[in-house]
Order: C-alpha cells, then sequence, then structure tokens
C-alpha cells in the first residue's frame, strides 16, 4: 500500500505535466533571444526579429526621442567619396555601419542603403553620417515589423531580381538587388554592387537574374540535405523584358 502511494503523485504530476505543456505550446508564444534575434514560435509560424537590438542601437546613437523616417533613404539622392567635410572621428561611423550590416539579417528594408555606407567607412564624411542617422530613424517607424516563416506556407521558391544601372556615382558600376521566398515567408536578400561595369541596363539586369539563379540553387541543395523537397521547379521574376529573352536565348549568344 505504501508503494502505490509513492507512484500515484509521480504519476498525477506526470499526468498534469504534460497536459499544462500542451496548453502552453497551443495558447502562448514560446520565445527566446539569440545572438541578438528575438524568436518565437506559435502555431501561425516563427517570428524573427531584432527589435531589443534595434533599440540598444538607437538609444548609443541618441535618437530614442527623434522624429521616424518612413523610407531609409531619399532615393533621388547621391553621395560621393569626397563629399563633405571629414568626420572628426571616423570609428564613430565604422562601428554604425557595422551594427547596421549585422542588422541587415533581419530587416531587409534597409539593405541598399547600408551596402551604399559601407564604401565610405573608409574615409566617412558630414554626409554619409547624416544618411546613416536616417537610416535609425527609418528604424524606429519600422520597430515593430517581423519576419515570420508561416506554417501553412508552400514547398514552392520564389525569385524575385532587379538592378540600379550605374547607380554608384564613382565607379558607374550597378547594383544588383534579390530576394527570395518561401511561398509567403521571406527566405534571404542581398543587395551589393557588381564587379564590373555594365554596358547597358539589360547587362545589369541579367546579372542580376544569374545572382538570384544561384541562391536559388543553392537553397534547393540545401533542402535537399534537409530531405525536403518541392514538387515544382522555382520560379524567377525580372522586371526587363530585354533580359528575360536574353535568358531565353542565352544559347544563342
Amino acid at each position: 500500500m505504501m508503494w502505490f502511494w509513492q507512484v500515484t503523485p509521480h504519476l498525477r504530476f506526470k499526468k498534469s505535466s504534460f497536459s499544462l505543456i500542451r496548453n502552453l505550446e497551443s495558447r502562448t508564444l514560446v520565445s527566446c533571444i539569440f545572438l541578438g534575434f528575438e524568436i518565437a514560435r506559435s502555431p501561425a509560424g516563427i517570428f524573427l526579429n531584432q527589435s531589443k537590438y534595434t533599440l540598444e542601437l538607437l538609444e548609443d546613437a541618441g535618437l530614442l526621442a527623434a522624429k521616424p523616417f518612413v523610407i531609409p533613404f531619399n532615393p533621388t539622392a547621391k553621395l560621393f567619396v569626397d563629399d563633405g567635410p571629414v568626420l572628426d572621428d571616423p570609428s564613430l561611423y565604422r562601428r554604425l555601419i557595422g551594427k547596421l550590416i549585422y542588422l541587415t539579417n533581419s530587416q531587409s528594408g534597409i539593405s541598399f542603403v547600408v551596402q551604399h555606407l559601407s564604401q565610405y567607412v573608409f574615409n566617412p564624411r558630414v554626409p554619409h553620417y547624416q544618411a546613416a542617422t536616417q537610416i535609425l530613424r527609418c528604424l524606429k517607424f519600422v520597430l515593430a515589423k517581423v519576419l515570420l516563416f508561416s506554417t501553412t506556407s508552400k514547398l514552392q521558391l520564389f525569385g524575385f531580381a532587379d538592378s540600379d544601372w550605374a547607380r554608384c556615382p564613382d565607379t558607374r558600376k550597378s547594383i544588383k538587388g534579390y530576394c527570395v521566398m518561401l511561398w509567403s515567408s521571406l527566405l534571404s536578400w542581398k543587395s551589393k554592387k557588381q564587379h564590373t561595369v555594365s554596358r547597358s541596363s539589360i547587362e545589369a539586369e541579367y546579372r542580376a537574374l544569374a545572382a538570384v539563379t544561384c541562391e536559388l540553387q543553392w537553397l534547393s541543395f540545401l533542402f535537399q540535405d534537409l530531405l525536403v523537397h518541392f514538387d515544382k521547379p522555382a520560379s524567377i521574376f525580372c522586371d526587363n523584358k530585354s533580359s528575360i529573352y536574353l535568358a531565353y536565348n542565352c544559347n544563342a549568344c
């Protein structure tokens, strides 16, 4: 009888613990913080953001009370290497750009301007730092936005590519950019200056298509290693008809 009394509370405790865990998993978010990333899991999917890291960045820059901006950079503005006076403390700009580069892991909207400003870390000037502070004010506007990896996403990859022909005023090189989505979930993105000068916008767009194709191929191999197979091939979208025709007839070039 004594043995039965010792075992019964243990079994009841285990049953109540399991039911409590199931209720928590179905009703609340299971969250954690890892290397500045806030990760939360729910039946809807996995949520990822860096809001705590962003708030610390705003506090270090003294912009917690600043007015937020809607866009991170003026699309009509052009920055040059020798534009404006030199900063008194270049390390301030370099640290800020380094933190913003790490923030692009969850904020795809600032990828273009961050890669643009990272070109001036060797000799930063006052207009470069002012443009960087505008990114911080924009981050205050989009602080609540998160990445969602939905549980209802279908197994199909989509790639979107674009380029800005001769965007760099100093080298006349183009900027390529792309993003890859797993149905409605954003997986990867990139914005980078092309290595060579493109003679036409068609060539710049075609190089962007080649870059997103390599990314899709790498992701396909990664999913194969994880034993995830796609029923349909990946789709690539581009807004330049000439580069699309060139991709269809690449063997004739």
